[in-house]
């Protein structure tokens, strides 16, 4: 978390040449062929399409299942309807550029979009120290599984989630008011990111750069840190089971948990809690996308896809609606 030089961030109270900004410019992956750009937009069409359907499947499940009805699956479906809107925050406006080249999006849009990215993303990093300590009482503690997570707990913490992320949209949009922007309208990036829009305004921004960059990195780090002591305290539990294919089986299922974990922190640290002023456009542009798009691909695939029960409710379900169109 620092502060890069002035002479990169335009930290002077100037007005420049005194425009009124409306709209701001995109330009990310300006650099990409037009060939390559396509290839890049069926590539990441696919991958969007297949993280809003397998989410939606999953939420689905959850709904209509009754041994899906637990706790886990529960927090499953939520992260789930988190997902699709994360990735839609940023991949929808990115499919538009990289398909139609329209790069431009207006100041309200922006904001709108940043709001909602960082919003749903510090909503996402909460979820995910719910579900590990989830995780770790069903691990740790099994028999006690039943009388912690009841009901009632799951509902309010699911609440404490969502009133962090509109509670984080709305800081977004007061500290996005602060900003005055008339100079260059540029965003050195494919979203509305923090560090472009403050690159681009000509207030003294010293401040208010400080005051995110604490916010952001406390979110992520402090999460990071949670989740981190749940798992840690899970593998030691692993390590004194007795049955060598129980511990097999739990590894397994941590081990692809930790995997998108150090997807979505590491990239985070690299954006939010590192000195992105000595992150250049293409890196930063190629971190981000491991955050918008490759970690809710992987999500689906992960969290239900590959467990047992979700794959024999989404047989039946699939048999039923097979048997109804095609008697």
């Amino acid at each position: 978390m620092f502060l890069p030089q002035q002479d990169e961030w335009k930290l002077g109270t100037g007005v420049g040449n005194g425009t009124v900004i409306s709209e701001f410019i995109l330009s990310g992956f300006t650099e990409l062929e037009q060939r390559l750009k396509l290839f890049f937009c069926m590539v990441l069409l696919l991958m969007y399409l297949t993280t809003v359907m397998g989410n939606a499947a999953i939420i689905f499940l959850v709904c209509v299942d009754n041994r899906l009805q637990t706790p886990m699956y529960y927090f499953i479906g939520n992260l789930a309807f988190l997902e699709i809107w994360f990735t839609s925050s940023t991949s929808t406006k990115l499919l538009v550029i990289l398909s139609s080249g329209r790069r431009t999006i207006s100041v309200g849009g922006c904001f709108a979009q940043s709001s909602f990215y960082f919003a749903l993303g510090g909503a996402e990093l909460a979820l995910l120290v719910v579900m590990s300590f989830d995780r770790y009482i069903a691990i740790c503690q099994p028999l006690r599984y039943a009388a912690i997570m009841k009901h009632r707990l799951c509902i309010q913490l699911v609440a404490a989630v969502w009133v962090m992320g509109f509670t984080f949209s709305i800081y977004r949009l007061v500290l996005l008011s602060k900003l005055t922007f008339c100079g260059s309208n540029k965003i050195q990036h494919f979203f509305c990111d923090s560090t472009p829009l403050f690159q681009l305004s000509c207030s003294d921004i010293t401040l208010l750069w400080k005051i995110d960059s604490f916010f952001i990195s406390f979110i992520v780090l402090s999460s990071l840190c949670l989740t981190v002591a749940s798992y840690t305290h899970i593998f030691f539990c692993i390590l004194q089971m007795p049955a060598a294919s129980v511990r097999r089986k739990a590894s397994a299922t941590c081990s692809s948990h930790l995997t998108t974990l150090a997807i979505v922190y590491g990239s985070c640290i690299v954006l939010y809690a590192h000195s992105s002023g000595y992150i250049s456009l293409e890196t930063n542009s190629i971190v981000a996308l491991l955050n918008t798009v490759l970690y809710p691909f992987l999500n689906p695939f992960i969290y239900s896809l590959r467990n047992k029960a979700v794959l024999l409710a989404l047989k039946e379900v699939m048999a039923r609606a097979s048997a109804q169109f095609f008697p």
